[in-house]
Parts: structure tokens; sequence; C-alpha cells
């Protein structure tokens, strides 16, 4: 049933939460009180001449005309109570109560409320006396010059001198007159780029806004007097979006959480003033509703339904509905005041043109209007807000421009350059934050960097790139070819890109972007002429650019080709924090009567030499990511075997070989038949795409090495050695077929620059529908080359993976490490688990925040209001029902569950313990390890019940004991320890691998479940056999 609505308020900033409330399917009708001449019977939208000064008529309005909802936009009836007092006759309404109102309505509360919870503002101090407030301002060693008057809204609430008297002049006029109030507050005037930062919250979750910066001062230029604001714009190019984090954590959650702990709950929208000085972020003022003129430019942008956000903010549910805003847009809203604004000003002048900015597609926001014998009319200072959402920051400036342009009244003051300081960044150079001159355009919002002159790297004769812009030029006649044929290849690094930015190595990536498209163009016989390359990114990181861009002209100069130039995009909203993609563009050039266009030329007898790969390429990596959820390493683990002091992730992250410069040769010399790069695809399709139909091959794979990297993942991943030949490469990068009588003197030609082995040869076709190339040896040549032994026995799989994911609830005490964790674990492809639900029974606890940021649901179940635990379980319980949950993971959960809730949910329930399972059991484990002189301890996942019991174990994961440690240092690595496990345990227990029997003990299934290998099957999952008698359990 669609509601009611009542917007309290008559200015442009309740014309556009009533146009915006109107567009709600939930809402019938929107009054707004006492409204303008935009609200007056504008569609769902009228006004109402009820008293809203009078709470109680406000009140019986409200039951007469069954109004479901009252939104007040003006700070002075959030000051007076009017919240409150709806509340407390049950009229439902967003917004603060008079006692969270005070950091609006009252600068000293405010202030000192900043104080006490760190949160960094300017100096101040708040004096009633004129005389020792000036005395302050003549002594302080800071600028005091920002005079603020105690109380809500007046003509002129803040004084910003342009000097110490002129600021003891404000004090005096205050003062004296009592203009404002009994109390002035002094601070010192902060120097800085100045923004506002809004967030929907309802008392726990904080939800924040895009930025806007509202321009005060009445003339272009930031000249004349301050006003109320003269315009907006949304969002701040200027503000990067590391530091908006930054605020919403250590500014706007902060505030909401402090106002909590402090016993007045904040419920509405907060507004945050700040000052982005040298010395960090500084608060300057808040607003307990929109800002007038941000409202206008920041509700546009709001992609959800306005009145359902509000709705979760009144329920305490907004961190199940978080708003969504809208990308690559950008909002401008210019205001037009009357002549004489700040100051007196005349009224009654008529309003033309509204029509026409209308049909420019332009949304004006009313504010001093009202309507005159049908005609609309001045009636304040501020009269209409003109609103234009487009693509960019300049074109919707120019928008808006035309709207003001359409619509006259007498004596229109406006400024025509709203958002001048975002329109300076983008048409400045962006230079200086990098190594090299760029030269850009702004297209769409994304700025594109096309780097010059400078960038061009293993210089070959023929390529030009002086010409400047976004061309470059490449000579053919003068890198010396008579009749050539180009070749061009493009590649990204999918991914393997993920897990160079999970590990943060940046280095390699460059060189092996390189070497897959020239190794490429290589199968033709072409040579790498020049190479081209394309880096996108949510913010610039100019370290992590430039050691790529170094990788990529290294690995070019290797090549012998020219790094001709790349395109940097920054994407705002498009990648999150660290992430970015990178893709190569390589053009290479034959003579015509060398090209080998023979790919199906191979004969029964033929050889196969292959080329030994430096590591893992293409569809692998995919795979990998699915093996290390259920593996005890990570990538910065060691590497397993003989690797030296390398990680996990270094051997991973290995750059692909570059074959062109010797190969070449060889591929021209017309000995070859034809060549295979194993790249994207594993051994068996790689060597399939150059055999005809009518032939097969088979291989031996006691003829070559394979690297220990192989043998790890055919061990941890539970494959069959068909999988490890159809996903990896095994240690074959590049695959020749030669006619049999010359392949000792092709492959002694290739072993003089790289090592390489004769692998197998063409054969008569295969009639069995079997793949038509067979790998013989595969077991034993990966026995030979493991540091440890392989289990013979692969066991089907009687089972089907699970098409739907188990659902997860953690619960927390805000003291718990683990579950940062097992949320990131739960995102990975692999995951046989989904965290659906957080409940903590403490409020305001860092995990419940970040809980919300990933956008899982969140409650807070306070044992404290509860009178007996069983009372408290059986909340918990209810809540989980309605999540329809599954499983429940203990994180540092405090709280000691009842047998009832236990008994319930046994085998349901898994928890963390800082021992192994059972040398060490209760009282404080890392003490107990180091006073008993322990070389091993560790962490226990393990199920929950009534009597604890060793049998129960799931996973378990040692941490070595150190001579030099303490309990803290040792506390650490086992959480660290902790955050590995779990996730295992978990997905060990979401994929049906392990289950806790009726006898209390934990079993294990007998089979492993394979990976899938087919495209709509690659939500399979990896089932870990059961521990043998030596394993740690």
């Amino acid at each position: 049933m669609a509601d009611r609505v009542l917007v309290i308020g008559s200015g442009g900033r309740e014309h556009a939460l009533a146009w915006k409330l109107a567009q709600s399917p939930h809402v019938k009708q929107v009054f707004v009180a006492p409204g303008n001449a935009g609200t007056a019977d504008n569609g769902k939208i009228s006004n109402s001449a009820v008293l809203v000064s009078n709470h109680t008529i406000v009140i019986q309005f409200c039951k007469d005309h069954n109004i479901g909802l009252v939104l007040v936009g003006q700070e002075a009836l959030l000051a007076a109570g009017i919240i409150d007092d709806l509340r407390a006759a049950g009229v439902r309404c967003f917004g603060p109560s008079a006692k969270a109102a005070q950091l609006a309505s009252n600068t000293s509360f405010a202030k000192a409320f900043l104080d006490r919870h760190g949160i960094p503002t300017a100096k101040w101090k708040a004096f009633t006396n004129p005389q020792e407030a000036c005395r302050f301002i003549i002594s302080t060693d800071f600028p005091a010059r920002v005079v603020r008057a105690r109380g809500p809204a007046a003509r002129k609430e803040v004084t910003i001198a342009a000097s110490k008297e002129e600021a003891c002049r404000a004090v005096q006029e205050i003062m004296q007159d009592r203009m404002f109030g009994e109390m002035v507050v002094i601070e010192e005037l902060l120097q800085g780029e100045e923004l506002s930062c809004l967030c929907f919250t309802d008392g726990v979750t904080v939800a924040s806004m895009p930025p806007a910066q509202a321009h005060k001062r009445l003339l272009d230029g930031d000249q004349g007097p301050n006003t109320g604001g003269m315009g907006a714009y949304c969002p701040v190019p200027q503000v990067p979006e590391v530091l908006l984090e930054k605020i919403n954590d250590a500014i706007l959650q902060h505030v909401v959480d402090s106002m909590r702990q402090e016993g007045t709950a904040y419920v509405g929208v907060l507004q945050a003033g700040l000052m982005l000085t040298k010395d960090g972020v500084k608060i300057l003022n808040f607003k307990c509703q929109f800002g007038d003129p941000q409202c206008q430019v920041i509700l546009p942008l709001l992609k959800n339904d306005f009145y359902e956000v509000i709705q979760a903010a009144i329920d305490g549910k907004l961190c199940s509905f978080m708003p969504a805003w809208s990308e690559n847009s950008t909002a401008v809203c210019v205001v037009m005041a009357s002549p004489g604004y700040p100051g007196d000003y005349d009224k009654g002048m008529e309003v033309t043109g509204l029509l026409q900015a209308k049909e420019l597609g332009l949304q004006v926001f009313h504010a001093g209007t009202t309507l005159k014998d049908g005609r609309v009319v001045t009636s304040g200072g501020r009269v209409l807000s003109i609103t234009a959402v487009k693509e960019d920051l300049m074109k919707a400036l120019g928008e808006a421009n035309r709207g003001v342009a359409a619509i006259r009244f007498k004596g229109a003051t406006y400024r025509k350059d709203i958002g001048h300081r975002g329109v300076q960044l983008l048409k400045q150079s962006l230079g200086l934050i990098y190594k090299e001159r760029c030269v850009e355009a702004v297209t769409s919002g994304v700025l594109f960097h096309q780097l010059e002159t400078s960038l061009v790297s293993g210089i070959r004769s023929g390529s030009h790139s002086e010409v400047g812009g976004f061309a470059g030029f490449f000579d053919l006649k003068a890198s010396g070819y008579d009749d050539p044929i180009l070749v061009s290849q493009t590649k990204g690094l999918g991914p393997k890109l993920q897990i160079a930015q999970v590990c943060k190595r940046h280095d390699t990536i460059g060189q092996d972007l390189v070497a897959m498209c020239v190794n490429a163009i290589l199968a033709q016989g072409a040579e790498p002429l020049f190479f081209l390359s394309y880096f996108a990114c949510g913010k610039l990181d100019v370290e992590v650019t430039e050691t790529i861009k170094e990788g990529i002209a290294e690995a070019c100069r290797n090549a012998g080709c020219a790094f001709l130039g790349r395109e940097t995009a920054e994407v705002t909203g498009m990648y999150s924090s660290g992430e970015y993609d990178l893709a190569g563009f390589v053009v290479g050039a034959v003579e015509r009567g060398q090209m080998l266009l023979g790919l199906r030329r191979a004969d029964e007898e033929d050889v196969l030499i292959g080329l030994a790969s430096s590591g893992i390429h293409g569809r692998g990596f995919s795979v990998i990511r699915k093996i290390l959820l259920m593996s005890s390493l990570h990538y910065s683990s060691p590497a397993p075997g003989s690797c030296g002091d390398k990680t996990l992730g270094d051997i991973l992250l290995t750059p692909a070989k570059m074959y062109s410069p010797y190969l070449l040769p060889v591929l021209r010399s017309g000995h070859v038949k034809a060549f295979a790069f194993i790249a994207e695809e594993g051994l068996l399709e790689g060597i399939s795409r150059i055999l005809p139909e009518h032939v097969s091959a088979v291989l031996d794979a006691l003829n070559w090495k394979i690297p220990e990297i192989f043998c790890w993942l055919y061990k941890e991943g539970n494959l069959s050695e068909e999988e490890m030949a159809q996903i990896f490469n095994c240690g074959i990068g590049a695959v020749l077929v030669v006619q049999k009588d010359l392949a000792q003197h092709v492959l002694k030609d290739i072993q003089r620059h790289e090592e390489a082995w004769l692998i197998g040869k063409v054969a008569a076709p295969c009639h069995t529908g079997d793949s038509h190339i067979k790998v013989e040896n595969l077991l034993e040549a990966l026995q030979l080359s493991s540091p440890q032994p392989l289990n013979n026995t692969v066991v089907e799989s009687q089972h089907q993976p699970r098409k739907n994911k188990v659902k997860v609830a953690v619960l927390i005490s805000g003291t718990g490490t683990n579950l940062a964790a097992l949320i990131s674990y739960a995102k990975e492809p692999g995951s046989c688990a989904q965290v659906v639900l957080v409940i903590s029974n403490k409020s305001g606890v860092e995990e419940l925040r970040n809980a919300s940021r990933a956008g899982i649901p969140t409650r807070v179940i306070d044992h404290k209001l509860y009178g007996s635990r069983s009372e408290f379980d059986s909340t918990i319980d209810q809540v989980l029902e309605e999540f329809s949950v599954e499983l429940i993971c203990l994180s540092g959960f405090m709280r000691i569950l009842s047998s009832p809730f236990l008994r319930k949910w046994k085998g349901k329930i898994l928890n963390a313990s800082p021992s192994l399972f059972p040398s060490i059991k209760g009282g404080n484990a890392h003490q107990q390890a180091l006073q008993s002189g322990l070389k091993v301890t560790g962490c226990t996942v393990h199920f929950v019940l009534e009597e604890p019991s060793p049998k129960a174990v799931i996973h378990q994961e040692p941490v070595s004991v150190k001579a030099e440690d303490t309990e803290e240092t040792l506390s650490e690595r086992v959480k660290e320890a902790e955050c590995r496990a779990f996730p295992i345990a978990l997905q060990l227990v979401a994929s049906g691998a392990v289950q806790l029997g009726d006898d209390g003990k934990t079993h294990w299934r007998q089979e492993s479940q394979s990976l899938c290998l087919q495209e709509e099957m690659c939500t399979s999952s990896l089932v870990a056999l059961e521990p043998q008698e030596n394993d740690v359990v």
C-alpha cells in the first residue's frame, strides 16, 4: 500500500526531497509544508499550510491525513525536537533527535564532542563575554578569524573575517546586539580544499554518499560575501578514492559510533563539512540533514528508491540495503539569487523561462518562489537551483548554464564558474604525477594518457613516435623488408594478473605480457616490430605503473622490438583499490615467402621437440586459485620443493620465456613443419592445434623435466593425469614438428640457447574416441620430479558438486580476526560457502563495518538486554532461521552458547582455538606453550560440542615456537594461522568432505572431487582426501 509523505521546509532542498520521493511506487502523495511554487500541485507533490512550528498541530495533521513518513528539512525544527515529538506520538519519521541534532545546532557541543573522541577539527574556544573573546582573537598564534554564532540557521551564522580586527568587530556585533545568541565560538581559519561528505545512517551502519563541493561566495572567482551556497557539483574529482574511504571510516563512522556510545543514536542524514589541509582532513561543521545546494546534486545520482533507503535506515536495516550511485555521471547545480542577496533583497519579481529550461532536460528546484495570480514570483534570497546531470563535469556545467540563461527575473544573480576547481583539475596536465610527459583527452569522465617520445624503448629502425598526439608510425621499408606481411596479436594475462595484485608483485607482469604476445606471432614466423600497451585502473599508483612500464621496456629490448607507446586510463568506480587491468598489442612482419602457414603438415613418424617452459600460463591460474582455497599454503608461503628462498607467489608469477630472438632463424630455415606456443591452453590442446585430423601424437613424459610446481599442484589439487595435461603445460612452453631425419639437427640448434627435448612423435590416427594426443608415463614423471612421494591412487568421485553455496553466519564479539579471511574466501569462485549474515553481541565493532562494506547483512543482539542465556540464544536462533543459515562460524564470539542451542546446531558450528588439540586445551595457550618448552603450537578448527573433544577436529595449522617468542609475537602468528585454517575447514565442511558423525567424531568422505574442466561446470570445488596416519590432525 502506497504511503503519504510529509516533507517539512520550503527551500530547494525540500523540493529535491519531494521530487525524489515522488519517483517511488511506494509513495502515493507528497505534502510539502509550507513549500514553494515548484511544489504546488506538481503531480504527486502538493503544498500544505500546516503550521510546522507547532508540533502538536503537525502531529494532528499527520493523523488526519494518514501520513506514513515525515522528513524534516529545516535544521531549526530538528534542534527544537520535532522528531522526538513525532516519534512519541507514533508518527514514523526520518531524522535525528534533538539531542543528536546538537552536532549542527550547538557549535560548542559539536567542538567538545570532536575533542572528546579525537576527531580532528580547527582550534577553537567558546565565549559568553565579548571582551574575553576579543582578547583571545588578538593573542592567539593562529589565525582566529572564524566567528560562529550559537544557534540554528540565521541570516549570517558564520563570519569569516579578513583580519583579527574584523573578527573582533563581528564578535561585538553578535554579542552586544544579540543578533544570533549569547555565545560565540572563535575558530582557527583553515586553508585548503573544502568539500561536503554525507551519509545515510541507521545509528550503526554508515552508507556514504558521493562527495560534493558547494560554492559559498556570491560571485565568480570565490569573491563577494559568504552565502548559504551559490551552487554545487558532485562527485568531486580532486578527492582520491582512498581518502574517501578514510573519511568514511575515521570521520563519518567514528562520529556515528561515538554518538551511540554516548547514549544518543544518530539516525538520519549526516553531512560533514571538511577541509583538506596540509595537516590532514579536519571537520569544519555538521549539518543534520542534506545541505542546500548539496542535496540538489546528490539525490539525482541516487539509483535506488529513495523511500526504500529511508525505510531501511529507520528500521535499522541499512546494512542490507546499501544505496547505489550512478557511475560516470556528474551533477552540477547553479543557484539563481535575488538582487541584494545575502543582504536585503526585493520580492515579487516574475520568473520566466522555466518551461524552456525543462525542455532542455534540466531539473529546476524552487526555493524562494511563490505563486501570485498564476505566475511564479520571487519570495526569497535564493530563488532557484538549476541542476544538470551529464557524463562529465564540463558538460554538466555547460548544460546548467544553458538553463540559467533560459530563465529570467529582474536582477538575477548567479555564478558561471561552479565546479571551477574540478574543471581546472581536468584541464591541467597530469605531468606532476608522472615521471614522463603526457598528453591527455577527457572523454566521458575518464582520463586517458598517451606517453610521448620519451616512452619509446627498444628502438629499432623504422619506429617513429615524435609526431605526438595519440599516434605512432613505423616505416617497414626502413626496417629492411621487401614484400612483408604484417602479423598482429593482442593479449591479456587473465587470472595471473589478479595473483600479481594480491602478491603486490608488479615487476614481472610487463615482461610476461610482451613474451605472450611475441611468442604468439612467432607461430607465423613473424619478427616483432613494435609493441603497445593499455593500462586501466581506478586510481593511478605511479610506482606500480612505472614498475610495469620498466618491465615492458626491458622485454621489448630483449625481443628486439620498439615499445612505441602505452595508454593509461584512470576509470573511477570500475576498479577497486589496488586493482588494474593490463593488455598488450604487438605487430610483427614476415616476408611473404617465409610464412609458416602449413600448420597441418605433420605426418606419421615426424618428431615433436619440446622447449622448456618457465612455469604456468593461461587457464591454469583459474584452477590454481581454487587449489589454494584448500591448501595450507598461501602466496607468501615458501615454495614447495627445492626452490630456495622463493615464495609460492614468486614461482607462480615467473614470466613466460621469450623464444623469438633465437628461434626465429630455426623457424625460417625450412626444417620446421609447425610450431605451437603453449599459452592459454594446456599441453594437449596446444599440440592439437598444429596436428591434422588424420594423425595423432604420443608423448613420453619421462623425456623431459617437469618443474616441481606441477608436481605440487597435482598432489594438492587431487588432479588426474588427464586433467594435468589438459590444464597445464607440464613444463613444455612450445612444441615444434620436424621430420625425423632432421630432428637431431634442429634440436642441437635450439639447445645452444634453450633447454629442449625430443618429447614424442606423430603417430597413426586413434580410433578409440579418446583424445588423439596421448601422454605416457606422466604419473611416473611427476613422481620423479616431486620432492615428496605422490599417492598413486586416484579415486573416482561418486558425487556431484553442489550447485548452491552453503549459507553461513559468523558470530562475533569484536575481538576475532577471522571474519575478513572468511569473507574473502567466500568470494572465491571455488568456494562452497556464502557468508549471508554477521551477528555481534556488541554494537559498533569494526567487524560489523567490514561486513557492511562487503554487502553482508549484520545484526546486533546485545546479550545485556536478555534475562537469561537461553533467551539470548533463542533470539540468535530466530535470526539464523530468518536467513536460512546452514552453518555457523564463531570468530572471537565471547558468549557461552546454551546446551539446547548446541544440540540443535550439532555438527553445524565451527570454531577456531589457538592451540593444537589435544596438547593444550583451555587457559592461556600461548603462555602454556612457552612455559612448556614446546617447539610447535598452532591452531585447531573444530566442531563445537557441549563437551570439547579432540575427535571433532576438522583442520589444524602448526606454528613453530621460536626461542625469542613472547606471548604477543606467538599470538600474532597463531592468529595468522587461524586466518588460513578457518577458510580451509569451512570449505571441507561446506563441500561435504567432512562431517560430524552421531558419535561426535569427525568423519571424512572417502573420495576426492575432481576439478571440472568444462566451462559450464566451473563452480566445482576441491575436496581433500582423509588425512593419512602421519598427518597432523
